[in-house]
């Protein structure tokens, strides 16, 4: 089977570590990295053998697959062209910056026939894949905290660190939202910097869902609640908490509670998710976050910055 011809747009800090997984599959061929910054595509270029292009015009038909990695309000036009152009894309999220830029994007995948997969990467944390699908939520409670970080400041705190637990989230749950209320402030940049949302179901399922890019700690974790269960998910750690009511009593007419932790190797998300963007393209699957669930986790995201600007 010949190799797939890929490449990457946009070679920062995220970029070049996209080019540096093609580079290492064997089923692909890392034949061009495109950035503004001559010398940026040029020393990720240098590392794997490839071409280092200033303009990405030149690729479309050219390549099979690519990662579009570049700032977020440039989503929507690099990736409408190679799907355009009958190319795969994985691009990375927020999908894009509005609704409509997003479902543009799936009309045009549908149409051409081509793979867009959305780089929401904790879908492929190996605690949230070791998680069991069978049992629905009634509570969910994430908390993704970070230091702050001068990179990510272009767009709001939703839309930076709490979509990932959306995404989870709106993955869990088979169930419309039926209520939003959320709060946030600003703190040392110009957009929120910390943020909670009460995501309501119409299932009767509650999601409280807060992020800070201001805290003094990292933590990344997510607790639910499901019948007979509660499941906590430590995504930085990758640990995977079950406890469960057992056969036999605590107390007379109490359940006991068997608890089980699974602690998983610390893995590589990105290779995996590149991996299964690749297994998509070879086998016409359907990704695991396709661009319809990108679409609805950026919905969701926007719902939310808007009862945080608006109240």
């Amino acid at each position: 089977m010949s190799k797939l011809k890929c490449a990457v747009i946009g070679t920062g800090y995220l970029g070049k570590f996209h080019a540096e997984k093609y580079a290492s599959l064997d089923n692909c061929e890392l034949v061009a990295v495109v950035d503004i910054n001559e010398q940026a595509a040029q020393e990720v270029a240098d590392k794997h053998g490839a071409q280092a292009l200033t303009d990405y015009e030149s690729l479309l038909g050219n390549v099979d697959a690519v990662s579009i990695v570049v700032p977020t309000s440039l989503h929507h036009l690099v990736s409408k062209d190679f799907l355009n152009a009958g190319v795969h894309v994985l691009v990375e999220k927020p999908i894009t910056v509005t609704v409509a830029e997003a479902e543009e994007l799936i009309a045009i995948a549908k149409e051409k026939n081509v793979i867009l997969q959305v780089g929401h990467l904790e879908r492929f944390n190996p605690a949230v894949m070791g998680l069991d699908k069978e049992a629905k939520p009634l509570f969910i409670e994430a908390h993704r905290l970070s230091p702050f970080n001068p990179r990510a400041n272009d767009v709001s705190v939703v839309l930076d660190l709490m979509i990932h637990d959306i995404d989870i989230i709106l993955a869990l749950i088979d169930s419309d939202i039926e209520r939003i209320d959320a709060s946030g402030t600003a703190v040392l940049t110009t957009g929120t910097d910390i943020a909670n949302a009460r995501l309501t179901f119409k299932n009767g399922c509650v999601a409280n869902v807060t992020a800070s890019r201001i805290s003094m700690k990292m933590e990344r974790k997510m607790r639910m609640f499901r019948p007979c269960s509660y499941i906590s998910i430590d995504f930085q750690n990758k640990v995977l908490t079950k406890h469960k009511t057992g056969d036999k009593e605590m107390f007379p007419g109490v359940p006991e509670i068997v608890s089980e932790e699974s602690v998983f190797e610390s893995g590589d998300a990105l290779l995996e998710e590149i991996k299964h963007f690749v297994e998509c393209i070879e086998t016409g699957s359907n990704p695991l976050v396709s661009g319809e669930a990108g679409k609805r986790a950026l919905e969701t995201a926007i719902e939310i910055t808007k009862l945080l600007t608006h109240g």
